[in-house]
């Protein structure tokens, strides 16, 4: 066997690879084997038909087609790693030629994982969003926490201020029903916002027993994309209207939740918003390190096959989350006028995004010997056992290989994204905390 090697574009490689008879020989006598199996030869028991008889029987070629499939296989395998190279995704193979007693030749068209010169992250500064909770925004969750605890009471007249009415609804969109849109008992606090601006103020005002039509415009920014930005009709009938009386704002009120006093409530309510702040500011702060990180990157051609794997899962993530929403796939596309293709064209910014994140999150990982434990990835699949306790299918997936893999690369990542935030200029609260936990171990 030999072979040679062809760069092309966009970080693929074209290998000829050339196979001699007596190289091939063995694969034909497993291929002979494997067809005695599924024929019956007079004379012999399946399986056990002689190599030169079955050939005679079926042919030169016949057995070269069965067993091209494994030559193609082990001699690819042999010259990736004779040249010792880091391939990604699935060859394309061209046969060149192939006829019995001769050399088989073919053409192996693959990508490589382009190389990748890192930028330096500690001359990059990336600033964090400063947290501040505003005093309206504790007291605004403590008018909520009062709402959950109010008293309702039956009222006859129309609904002001702070009511509640029930209501049955129907919801159209272009004159067809919108999924989830009719609606039994729906509850309207006109105290809090409606996911669909106005709606509040179109049913302020009404009392038991009225009707009425009126047409609203969702959000250009709603979470169901084919929803965004339409117009929906509106009928409802008003069945009831409750007064909302909220309890007292005390140190009573803050020892029904639990809480010593008003002043432990405030404290635990401002702690727990500013813990959620961190969390998406901390967020927020990763992927602008990264962002900073891709543009200071060099990189070689991103090949097709890396950009197109992260468009498909960015195809699973949206199919997911129409689910969650009762939309299908094919609903959302029809909504948004794009057929496949194009959906996934617009992808490709974002998905050449990712796969540069991901590419540079490896690179750290090889230079800085960044490595995953198995005990590591025991202990995060027994927590997730823990998670999914009584999800059968789930459990089932933690134990394949796969599963494994992609939960390992996971925990690598958060450790390349936890030592960027140890390098880059600006994170001081990163190396605060390194400080703090060296001082501790003295």
């Amino acid at each position: 066997m030999s072979h040679t090697i062809k760069n092309i574009p966009n970080s693929e490689i074209e290998i000829t690879i050339t196979v001699t008879p007596k190289t091939y020989q063995p694969h034909l006598e497993a291929a002979a084997k494997r067809i005695s199996t599924r024929m019956a030869v007079k004379g012999f028991r399946k399986g056990n038909v002689p190599y030169d008889m079955m050939k005679k029987e079926v042919g030169e070629m016949a057995l070269l087609q069965e067993a091209l499939q494994s030559i193609v296989q082990a001699t690819y395998v042999e010259a990736i790693q004779k040249e010792d190279l880091e391939i990604v995704g699935t060859p394309q193979i061209d046969l060149v030629k192939n006829a019995p007693g001769n050399d088989i030749v073919y053409k192996a068209t693959v990508a490589l994982l382009p190389k990748v010169t890192l930028a330096d992250a500690s001359k990059l500064t990336v600033k964090r969003k400063d947290i501040t909770i505003e005093d309206a925004k504790v007291s605004e969750t403590i008018e909520a926490l009062r709402g959950m605890h109010a008293q309702e009471i039956v009222k006859e007249g129309p609904a002001t201020g702070t009511d509640k009415l029930v209501i049955d609804m129907d919801m159209t969109v272009d004159k067809v029903a919108v999924e989830g849109g009719q609606a039994k008992d729906y509850q309207v606090y006109l105290s809090e916002d409606h996911y669909i601006p106005g709606f509040n103020k179109e049913v302020e005002g009404l009392k038991k027993g009225d009707t009425k039509k009126f047409s609203l415009e969702f959000p250009k920014t709603h979470y169901q994309k084919h929803l965004a930005g339409k117009t929906a009709d509106f009928a409802v009938t008003v069945k009831e209207v409750f007064t909302r009386e909220l309890p007292e704002l005390n140190d009573e009120f803050a020892k029904k939740l639990g809480q010593k006093d008003l002043k432990a409530l405030t404290d635990i309510i401002t702690s727990n918003l500013e813990n959620e702040a961190k969390q998406k500011t901390n967020q927020q702060y990763e992927i602008d390190i990264l962002d900073a990180m891709i543009e200071k990157t060099t990189f070689e051609d991103i090949p097709e096959v890396l950009i197109n794997s992260e468009r498909q899962k960015m195809f699973y993530e949206l199919q997911r989350d129409l689910e969650r929403n009762g939309v299908s796939v094919e609903q959302y596309m029809q909504d948004i006028k794009q057929t496949q293709e194009e959906l996934y064209e617009g992808f490709r910014n974002q998905a050449l995004k990712r796969a540069k994140a991901a590419l540079i999150s490896r690179q750290v990982a090889l230079e800085k010997e960044i490595h995953v434990t198995d005990e590591e990835v025991d202990n995060e699949i027994e927590l997730m056992k823990q998670a999914y306790e009584h999800n059968k299918e789930a459990q089932d997936n933690l134990k394949k290989p796969e599963v494994r893999d992609s939960i390992a690369t996971v925990l690598q990542n958060k450790k390349v994204v936890a030592w960027l935030k140890e390098q880059v200029a600006g994170d001081t609260n990163s190396k605060k905390e390194k400080t703090e936990k060296k001082d501790t171990k003295k």
